[in-house]
């Protein structure tokens, strides 16, 4: 979860700026105001993602309904919500991404913990997925012998 918090602002703000310089069609003093509501859309989805994920460990494995990733990816809306806001165009992705990540517009969703900067957040997820899987191994009944 530290690592998320530390590593997932700066990706959206880059990856949501770098949509904005391209489409490059805003006067400078709106597109100014759009990069600061950018910044407070990233800091509003970082708490939230880390309010969730902080939720979703909490939560008894065999409740569990998703996965770390998942909530991290789901750290695009609010940066997705100020593109749309200002009018900025959908980016053009590959089927992948469109099949995959329907809600992404404007191509912002991580696909693995990696991209989000730190190369040791990248195996996490297998690790979790490893873990969780022993503790739902271990919670069955066992048959009698």
């Amino acid at each position: 979860m530290a690592g998320v918090e530390t590593h997932l602002p700066a990706y959206l703000l880059a990856r949501a700026t770098r949509v904005l310089d391209a489409w490059d069609r805003l006067a400078p003093d709106a597109r100014a105001d759009v990069a600061s509501r950018l910044a407070a859309a990233v800091e509003a989805a970082t708490g939230r993602v880390g309010r969730e994920l902080a939720e979703l460990v909490a939560t008894n494995a065999a409740a569990q309904r998703g996965t770390p990733l998942e909530v991290v990816r789901g750290g695009i809306r609010e940066p997705t919500e100020v593109l749309a806001a200002a009018g900025v165009a959908p980016v053009a992705r590959d089927e992948f991404e469109e099949r995959s990540f329907p809600s992404d517009r404007y191509g912002l969703t991580p696909r693995t913990f990696a991209d989000l900067g730190d190369d040791e957040l990248g195996p996490l997820h297998l690790r979790w997925g490893f873990a969780k899987a022993q503790v739902l191994r271990a919670s069955r009944p066992q048959p009698p012998q």
